[in-house]
């Protein structure tokens, strides 16, 4: 199940948030689930945040001897639409 991200719709007013959707708080839920639209402590009005995605860092390119060992083809451009495989 995906990790989705909500706040409240007004995280500086105390009277329209609480505690928990002041601050963006994660929550567990099905794909196939509608957006939750309250919190669900307080009942106020939640919006969905869009939330950085996890990326490995690559820290250096791979060479042609790493891409084969992975399995790509690795191909080398000769002449105008001609390619050798190396």
């Amino acid at each position: 199940m995906p990790i989705y991200e909500y706040i409240s719709e007004h995280p500086e007013d105390p009277e329209r948030s609480c505690t928990v959707c002041r601050r963006v708080f994660e929550l567990r839920r099905p794909v196939d689930r509608a957006p939750l639209e309250r919190c669900l402590v307080c009942k106020n009005p939640v919006r969905k945040v869009i939330s950085r995605v996890n990326v490995p860092e690559i820290t250096k390119p791979l060479s042609v001897s790493d891409a084969k060992a992975a399995g790509f083809t690795v191909l080398e451009k000769r002449d105008k639409g001609v390619y050798e495989k190396l």
